[in-house]
C-alpha cells in the first residue's frame, strides 16, 4: 500500500471529495466487505446502496402517473422527466439549443434508432472504425439494405498526435441497383461511427476526429474512396467511455452521442439515451407513429400530424418515467466526486495492476502475461480508461485459457470478464486472429459465452478487469495475488506448463501402512435421474449403457433445456430407489409427502415429437405423464417433464448448446451421462483432500469441514492404494468385468453444492483448493471416467454383475505420477 501511494496518492482515494474511499466503501457499499471482488465496472457499475435508499424514499413518498396527461401528477412526472433530459445534456456538456436528449431502452436501442431513420441512399457510406461494440455494427445492415455502401476502418494517430489517418479494410456493398438511382453523389448523407474508448482495451479513440470528418474528411480519408464524400455525419459511442470522461460536446460537435445509465452509476438499467444534434435530428427519417409522437391522427384515412419536439417526435409510448425519476440521484452522486476525481482514482488502479501484471515472470524466466492496448503507463496518461486487457501464459509459453482464469478468479471471489465483450474486431486484431482463423474457430463450434477459449494453439478470447469509481486498493492487490498464486510458476520445470498435480511431496506424511494393499470396491451408487440424488446397493448388473438404469432419465425445462444442479439445485433434494423386482423407480423429495412410483419397462414409453433427439423417450400414458411431470414441477418449482433415453444403439451425448456431438473418443453407448459410462472415485484421494481442507481451516480459520465421497456423485468408490494412484490407470478388473481408462474427470462448481438442514448451500470448496494442485490445461480433474464393453445378446442369466468387495486389479500407467509441494505456487 505504501508502494502504491508514493506513486498514486495524489490521484487515489479522493483525496479532496467530500468521502475518501475508505468512507464511501464503510457507507455505501457493504455488501462488498463479505469479500466479493466486483471488477467488471465495463459491463455494469455497482449501484450505491445510499443512492438506492434516497431512490426509494422518493418512490414511497411520492405518487408518479403517465406524462401524456395533464393531471397534477402526471405534469410533475413531466417536470422531473425535463429535468433529468437536463442533467443529461449538462453531463456532456451540450447546450439545449444544439442538443436533445432522446431517452431509449439502452445504448444499443439508441444505436438501432439511428441506424433506422438514418437518411442512406445507394451513394451513402457507413464508416465505423474496426474497434467497435457489435452494436454499432448493427447499423452496417441497414445501409447495406438501403444499398449505402459501409466499410471498417483502422486509426492512426501520429506521435503528435496533431494527425489522424483512417486506413480502410474491405468495400462492402450489397447488389441493390436502382434504389433512388436519380440521387447525385453530392446530395448524399454519411455516417462515420466510432467509440470514445474502446471496451475491449480500455484506449481513448482522439475526439479530434469529430471535427476532422466533418470539417475536412479529404485529409482524414485520403487515399480511400470516401475521401471526396461531403456531408459527413459523426456518432460517439460512449457507453463505456462517459463514465470517467464524457465527452465535451461543446468542443466535440458530434451529431450522435449514445450512453446508458448503469453503466455511469448502476441504475436504472434497462434506460439509455440518445443526445441528438437538432439540426440532425431533421434530417433522420422515422416510419413509425405511436401514442405520444403525434399531435393528431385519423383512424380511417391516411393522415396523421406528428409532434415536432425532437424527444416527443422519437419517444414512441410512454417513457420509462420511474426509472428517469431515479437519475438524479446518479447525477448527484458523480457531480459529488466529479469525473475527473473519478478518472484519477480508476486510472491508478488500472495502471497499478498494468504494471504489476507487465513485470510477472514465471521461474524460468518467460512472462506471464500478455496486456492487450497498454502503450504509455504514465499515471498522467489520458490514452486510456479504467481498463485491463490481458491473456497469460504458461512457462512452456501456451496459453492459458481465458474461462480457465474466470472460473477460476470466481472461486476466489473475484468477478471479472472473458470474452471478446462484444468486440469482434478488438478481438480479432488484439489476439491475432485472421478471417479464417475465426470461420475456423466457429467451424469447430465456438460460439460466444461458451469455454471453447484456446483453439489450434491461438486464443479466442481475453481477460477484462475494469474499475468503477468505488474500486479500492485492496481488490487491486487480492487481482495480483491471485494470478501470482495460480498461475506463476516457481523456478521448478513444470511438464507440459500444467499445474502440479497428484501426490504431495509430503507423502510420508500422509502415506498409510497399507499403500501396497490390494484396491477394493468399496461402494456402488446409481443415479437413474440426471443430477437428481442417487442410491447405493450392494450389488448391481451392467448393461451396454453402464450401470443398469444409471442415468436412464433426465428433467427437461419448459423452453426445452436440460435441468441440472447447475442450474437447478433443488434436484439434490430428489431422491431415488429402483426395486430391480417390482420394475419400479421410487422417486421422493424432502419438500412434500407425496412420494412417486414410475414403472421401469420401456414398453410404457414412446417416441416423442419434439424431442431433444431421436433416442430420447416420454411417456406413452397420458394420465401417467401428466401426473408425473406435475409431480417434478412442485417439487422443483418450475414447469419440467420427465423424459427416459430410449434403447436404441445411440452413441451421442449432448453438448453445451444442446446438438448432438460425440463424447471424446467414447465408442460405447450413454445415457444421459455427461461424457462416460462410470466416474470411479478413491477413498483415499478424497482422504487427501479433506486433509488439505483442514489445513486450510486451520490457517485461515475456516469452517468447511470434511468433504463427502457422495459430493462428487461417483458411480465407483475403490479403496487402497495410495491418493490419486488412479490417475495412471490405464484399464481395471473389478471381479469378471474389464473397464477401460477415458481419463480424469473435469470438475465443475456442482461440486460445490451441499445440504444443510434441508437447504442446498454453496461454497467455492472442494472446487477451491482441488484447482489449487489438480488442474491440468484448465481443467480441474478429481475421480477417473470408466467404460466397459457388454455384450447386450447376452442372456438374462448371464448378465454381468459388479458387487461391492470385488478386487480391483488396475493397470497402471508406466508414466509416472506426479508429485507437488503443498507450500509451492502452481
Amino acid at each position: 500500500m505504501e508502494e502504491f501511494l508514493e506513486e498514486f496518492g495524489d490521484y487515489y482515494g479522493y483525496p479532496d471529495g467530500p468521502k475518501n474511499i475508505d468512507e464511501i466503501r464503510k457507507t455505501e457499499f457493504k455488501r462488498l466487505n463479505e469479500g466479493v471482488v466486483y471488477l467488471d465496472h465495463a459491463g455494469a457499475t455497482l449501484y450505491s446502496e445510499l443512492q438506492m435508499e434516497k431512490i426509494f424514499k422518493d418512490f414511497t413518498g411520492n405518487v408518479y402517473g403517465n406524462p401524456h396527461s395533464q393531471s397534477d401528477i402526471s405534469s410533475a412526472t413531466s417536470d422531473i422527466i425535463a429535468d433529468a433530459r437536463q442533467k443529461v445534456l449538462e453531463y456532456f456538456n451540450a447546450s439545449p439549443k444544439d442538443y436533445s436528449c432522446i431517452f431509449t431502452s439502452g445504448a444499443t436501442a439508441a444505436l438501432k434508432l439511428v441506424g433506422e431513420t438514418f437518411p442512406w441512399s445507394n451513394h451513402s457510406s457507413f464508416l465505423y472504425t474496426k474497434e467497435n461494440h457489435n452494436s454499432v455494427l448493427g447499423i452496417r445492415e441497414y445501409a447495406l439494405s438501403r444499398g449505402a455502401s459501409a466499410c471498417a476502418v483502422d486509426i492512426e494517430t501520429t506521435c503528435s498526435g496533431t494527425s489522424i489517418n483512417a486506413k480502410h479494410h474491405a468495400l462492402l456493398r450489397r447488389n441493390t441497383s436502382g434504389i433512388h438511382e436519380n440521387e447525385s453523389t453530392g446530395d448524399a448523407y454519411n455516417l462515420f461511427a466510432f467509440p470514445s474508448e474502446c471496451n475491449f482495451t480500455g484506449l481513448r479513440f482522439n475526439l479530434d476526429l469529430v471535427k476532422l470528418i466533418k470539417e475536412n474528411p479529404q485529409s482524414a480519408l485520403q487515399g480511400s474512396p470516401f475521401c471526396k464524400s461531403q456531408r459527413w455525419m459523426v456518432l460517439i459511442d460512449a457507453a463505456k467511455g462517459s463514465a470517467t470522461q464524457p465527452p465535451d460536446l461543446s468542443q466535440y460537435p458530434a451529431d450522435f452521442v449514445v450512453m446508458s445509465f448503469y453503466k455511469l452509476f448502476g441504475y436504472p438499467t434497462g434506460l439509455g439515451a440518445l443526445i441528438v444534434r437538432n439540426d440532425a435530428a431533421k434530417l433522420l427519417k422515422k416510419i413509425y407513429f405511436s401514442g405520444g409522437t403525434v399531435a393528431a391522427s385519423i383512424a380511417d384515412i391516411d393522415f396523421v400530424k406528428r409532434r415536432e419536439r425532437v424527444e416527443e417526435f422519437f419517444e414512441d409510448g410512454s417513457a420509462s418515467f420511474l426509472s428517469i425519476a431515479a437519475v438524479r440521484y446518479g447525477f448527484k452522486l458523480l457531480k459529488s466526486l466529479t469525473t475527473t476525481a473519478i478518472w484519477l482514482h480508476t486510472s491508478s488502479l488500472a495502471i497499478y495492476v498494468k504494471k504489476k501484471l507487465q513485470a510477472l515472470r514465471h521461474g524460468n524466466g518467460t512472462g506471464v502475461c500478455v496486456l492487450y492496448g497498454s502503450k504509455n503507463l504514465e499515471s498522467s496518461s489520458h490514452e486510456s480508461g479504467p481498463t485491463v486487457t490481458f491473456n497469460l501464459k504458461r512457462p512452456d509459453d501456451t496459453w492459458v485459457g481465458c474461462r480457465e482464469v474466470e472460473k477460476l478468479a470466481s472461486l476466489s471471489g473475484i468477478q471479472l470478464r472473458t470474452g471478446c465483450f462484444c468486440n469482434p474486431g478488438a478481438c480479432a486484431k488484439y489476439l491475432g486472429l485472421s478471417h479464417t482463423d475465426l470461420l475456423s474457430n466457429l467451424e469447430a463450434g465456438h460460439i460466444c459465452w461458451d469455454d471453447n477459449d484456446v483453439i489450434n494453439g491461438k486464443p479466442t478470447g481475453a481477460v477484462r478487469v475494469s474499475f468503477g469509481y468505488m474500486s479500492t486498493f485492496e481488490e487491486a492487490k487480492k487481482l495480483i495475488d491471485f494470478i501470482i498464486g495460480s498461475f506463476v510458476s516457481s523456478s521448478r520445470k513444470c511438464e507440459n506448463g500444467c499445474a502440479v498435480r497428484g501426490r504431495s511431496a509430503q507423502i510420508s506424511d500422509l502415506r498409510r501402512e497399507e499403500s501396497f494393499r490390494a484396491y477394493y470396491l468399496k461402494s456402488i451408487t446409481i443415479y437413474p435421474i440426471k443430477s437428481c440424488a442417487g442410491f447405493s446397493v450392494d450389488s448391481w448388473p451392467l448393461c451396454r449403457t453402464g450401470l443398469l438404469h444409471d442415468r436412464e432419465w433426465m428433467l427437461q425445462g419448459l423452453s426445452g433445456d436440460i435441468l441440472t444442479q447447475k442450474k437447478v439445485p433443488e434436484m439434490s433434494l430428489i431422491g431415488t430407489f429402483i426395486d430391480l423386482d417390482k420394475g419400479i423407480l421410487f422417486v421422493e423429495s424432502s419438500c412434500f409427502k407425496d412420494k412417486l412410483q414410475i414403472r421401469v419397462k420401456p414398453d410404457s414409453y414412446y417416441l416423442g415429437k419434439d424431442e431433444i433427439d431421436s433416442h430420447t423417450y416420454r411417456l406413452e400414458d397420458h394420465e401417467d405423464e401428466t401426473e408425473i411431470n406435475n409431480w417434478f414441477t412442485k417439487a422443483l418449482g418450475r414447469p419440467c417433464s420427465l423424459l427416459r433415453c430410449s434403447t436404441s444403439t445411440s452413441k451421442y451425448c449432448r453438448t453445451r448448446n444442446r446438438t448432438p456431438g460425440f463424447c471424446r473418443a467414447l465408442q460405447s453407448n450413454l445415457n444421459f451421462a455427461n461424457e462416460a459410462q462410470f466416474l470411479l472415485i478413491s477413498e483415499e484421494s478424497v482422504a487427501d483432500l479433506n486433509r488439505r481442507l483442514n489445513a486450510k481451516d486451520e490457517k485461515h480459520h475456516g469452517t468447511h469441514g470434511k468433504v463427502d465421497p457422495s459430493r462428487f456423485r461417483p458411480n465407483l468408490i475403490v479403496s487402497g492404494g495410495e491418493p490419486y494412484a488412479e490417475d495412471g490407470w490405464r484399464t481395471l478388473r473389478i471381479g469378471d468385468n474389464h473397464f477401460s481408462s477415458l481419463g480424469g474427470c473435469n470438475r465443475c462448481q456442482m461440486i460445490n453444492l451441499y445440504l444443510q438442514a434441508g437447504q442446498v448451500r454453496r461454497s467455492n470448496e472442494p472446487l477451491a483448493t482441488l484447482a489449487s494442485y489438480r488442474r491440468e490445461k484448465g481443467k480441474i480433474l478429481f475421480g477417473t471416467l470408466l467404460q466397459c464393453e457388454i455384450d447386450d445378446k447376452a442372456s438374462p442369466s448371464s448378465q454381468p454383475w459388479i458387487r461391492v468387495g470385488q478386487e480391483v486389479s488396475p493397470d497402471s500407467d508406466s508414466s509416472p505420477v506426479y508429485t507437488d509441494d503443498q507450500n509451492e505456487k502452481p
